[in-house]
């Protein structure tokens, strides 16, 4: 094994193309197979996506359920969207606890930009949490369209952009693939 850093940086992935959360996935597992202890966290997204499925097998993981049923933002009536952000707001708080008082070396945050964008979380709380996080923490956001706020925050922002896509021409999200 090498030797775990002490410095941990904050990367966001964003834009309109497909990959973002399979590249933060990705990074999860790298780090989960070098040892590193991993928590998370999926907003906007039931407990039934394919990837939680394999990451849940490693033992260096840790995915903190959500809703057991989600839908998009546009869909949401004022009274599901006032609720969300309540849960939200309450899920945030348990998920950066966890990673503080149980030491994970890496967080990722699965769509919190999105949840933000849509009005359904408060970036105030995320810029708060990202200027007093441990120092070790390695923290990957990802989501459409972060605040000049969030970009200046972070350490790494890795833009993926949509220059074709099968869901233009009708071809919906396949199992294992898109979801």
């Amino acid at each position: 094994m090498t030797e775990k850093s002490n410095t941990g940086l904050i990367h966001i992935y964003c834009g309109d193309g497909k990959g973002k959360t399979t590249t933060g996935m990705g990074l999860c597992a790298r780090a989960a197979g070098y040892g590193r202890r991993v928590l998370i966290y999926q907003f906007m997204k039931d407990n039934s996506t394919s990837e939680r499925r394999v990451l849940g097998l490693s033992e260096n993981i840790t995915l903190m359920d959500g809703l057991p049923q989600e839908k998009f933002s546009f869909q949401m009536t004022p009274e599901e969207k006032e609720e969300r952000r309540a849960y939200y707001a309450a899920q945030f708080r348990a998920v950066i606890e966890k990673a503080r008082e149980e030491h994970y070396d890496v967080l990722f945050l699965d769509e919190i930009i999105y949840t933000i964008r849509a009005g359904l979380f408060d970036e105030a709380l995320l810029l708060a949490f990202l200027k007093e996080k441990p120092a070790s923490l390695e923290v990957i956001l990802t989501g459409q369209e972060p605040s000049q706020a969030l970009i200046e925050t972070a350490d790494y922002v890795s833009e993926i952009r949509k220059v074709k896509h099968p869901f233009d021409r009708g071809v919906p999200a396949r199992d294992g693939i898109e979801r």
